[in-house]
């Protein structure tokens, strides 16, 4: 917009006076990506240089049995199964270049172009992981009544999410933990994801006070959460959301082991090639992927809202 001049004045902006563009163009705000930090990506080696399928080779169940002195023993034939993880995903970009447009531009924005391309694909394959693996975690680590042993935990339902305030939510991260104990699932690398409101519930409640948490500043003076309960806490914007006949808008979250959840990748090209129809270049990058629930009883998923 330009100056405001008074009246009988002439306006030189638009003819005299030109519209000047930035050489450093507006910071984008990416929303945060989380599967690196909870998938298993130990397989994705493998997998980088050729292949489609990786065959997971898993332990057989052993029977343990009674023993009496002197009887002739029974021997079992293990019998070890397999999980096929699958390379059948793929995300994709691609842009046009024109060479008109690139030599005469004051800035070199094909590279920033595809940088900023790169990190949208990733927030793709971010929300595909989300949204598509919170109902594959076992039957007993989900719903009202969650818990091997106990199911007595509620994690939220359908029409009825668990509702979190400030004042329950660490006890409710605490009965995460505790329906992944009842599997027996290791302690070390476990992952806990949450909304960014959710996020705010916890810095906002008991653990403000920096001697509970063990840090010399409270998370609600830094912004870091860290660990709670053994759960490494990742906020992200990308969980699944529902808006239930309940009324809230309700979020899939999802909890774990590092061991849960196992994902691999491919860069399959990035190339520039000549637009056959124009002066100038096309420019295009491809990425396969996969994943897998390799344990489910690893694996919880939450049915929250705001209380």
């Amino acid at each position: 917009m330009a100056y405001p001049t008074a009246d009988g004045q002439p306006q030189l902006s638009g003819s005299y006076i030109p519209m000047l563009y930035a050489t450093m163009l507006l910071i984008e705000f990416y929303k945060t990506t989380v599967f690196g930090a909870i998938a298993n990506t130990e397989h994705e080696d493998q997998l980088k240089k050729f292949g489609d399928t990786l065959r997971i080779r898993t332990l057989p169940d052993i029977i343990v049995q009674d023993y009496v002195k002197g009887q002739d023993l029974n021997y079992q034939t293990p019998d070890p199964g397999y999980i096929d993880l699958l390379i059948d995903k793929g995300k994709y970009w691609a842009m046009a270049i024109n060479a008109l447009d690139k030599k005469q531009s004051d800035i070199a924005y094909v590279e920033k172009w595809a940088a900023h391309a790169s990190q949208i694909q990733a927030i793709a394959i971010d929300t595909d992981v989300l949204h598509n693996t919170y109902s594959t975690s076992h039957a007993s680590n989900m719903g009202a009544t969650a818990g091997l042993i106990s199911q007595s935990i509620n994690l939220g339902a359908l029409t009825a999410p668990k509702l979190l305030t400030k004042s329950n939510i660490i006890d409710w991260i605490v009965d995460c933990g505790v329906v992944l104990d009842e599997q027996d699932v290791p302690a070390d690398q476990r992952w806990l994801t949450l909304p960014a409101w959710a996020c705010g519930l916890v810095k906002t409640s008991d653990l403000k006070d920096a001697s509970l948490t063990g840090d010399k500043v409270s998370p609600l003076r830094n912004g870091r959460i860290g660990m709670i309960d053994r759960f490494e806490i990742y906020a992200t914007n990308n969980l699944a959301k529902v808006t239930d006949s309940s009324g809230p808008i309700s979020t899939y979250n999802i909890f774990g082991q590092k061991n849960a959840l196992t994902f691999a990748s491919q860069m399959v090209n990035t190339e520039t090639l000549k637009n056959p129809k124009d002066f100038g270049d096309l420019i295009r990058s491809l990425q396969a992927y996969g994943y897998k629930t390799l344990k489910p009883e690893a694996m919880g998923t939450g049915y929250i809202a705001r209380g």
